[in-house]
């Protein structure tokens, strides 16, 4: 067999574009170059070396790794070495694929339901807080971080705490892992220790906001309290604080699109 590159194109269901590509990088070197006009031409052995490269294609394989298989595998035994390991990448790569799906799905879904809720029935309220005694524990580090904080209270302050977990910001300012912040909760009494400060909440005036949903979300609702602060031209003051009306317990995590967070604000009146 000797066929111009048209006609082995015709026969490989390869393209002429394709085919020369190939045969510049290698994978597919014509049995004859015509060195006056350049013509290319294939045998038969071409053929069995284009129907691989076809079939692997079909399989996913990239050109780098056709090109390796062409130079090292000798027998079906190590073809089939090779078809092996490429279906477990392929398997680990769907399984990686649903987990992204999920997570994309999970994302989809609770923004559905925020957007759908009643979110909006919280309305930006002016309104006085009291003063209350609180156990803190200062940390350094990030946000999420917090939970521990409150596990710490918890063991330490247990029997004398009184109220909802309360944290405590005291940047002007997003960080990623060097944020100062504190965990504390409301206790009808308490002493200060090395880690824990027991001492008075000074209360005040404040912006409130009530956040139905999960905490990564909190950013839509802190958005909704400085546009207010902007458009009045309020002064506001650190820290900002956070009170948990609803969220995970220390058994259950819940429904994070349940989620209640209240958002203060203090502001100069």
């Amino acid at each position: 067999m000797k066929l111009s590159i048209g006609d082995f194109s015709r026969i490989s269901k390869l393209t002429v574009k394709t085919l020369r590509m190939y045969h510049e990088r290698g994978l597919l070197i014509p049995a004859y170059v015509d060195e006056t006009s350049g013509y290319r031409f294939y045998d038969e052995r071409n053929w069995e070396t284009a129907r691989v490269i076809v079939q692997l294609r079909k399989f996913d394989f990239t050109l780098a790794e056709i090109s390796q298989i062409l130079d090292t595998v000798s027998s079906d035994g190590e073809l089939m070495a090779e078809l092996k390991a490429k279906q477990k990448a392929i398997i680990e790569k769907m399984e990686r694929y649903k987990d992204i799906s999920r997570s994309i799905d999970t994302i989809l879904a609770q923004e559905e339901e925020i957007n759908m809720s009643h979110i909006n029935q919280f309305e930006i309220e002016e309104k006085q807080v009291d003063t209350i005694l609180i156990a803190g524990y200062p940390m350094k580090g990030k946000y999420s971080d917090i939970g521990k904080g409150f596990g710490v209270l918890g063991k330490k302050m247990g029997r004398f705490i009184n109220g909802k977990a309360i944290g405590l910001y005291y940047d002007g300012e997003y960080k990623e892992s060097n944020a100062s912040f504190e965990a504390c909760f409301p206790v009808r009494k308490g002493t200060s220790t090395k880690e824990i400060s027991v001492r008075e909440l000074p209360g005040g005036t404040v912006l409130s906001l009530v956040h139905k949903g999960p905490y990564t979300t909190l950013s839509n609702s802190y958005k909704r309290l400085l546009d207010h602060i902007s458009q009045k031209g309020i002064e506001s003051q650190l820290p900002t604080r956070e009170i948990y009306s609803k969220g995970p317990d220390m058994i259950f995590k819940g429904n994070p699109n349940n989620y209640l967070t209240e958002i203060q604000i203090p502001i100069n009146r």
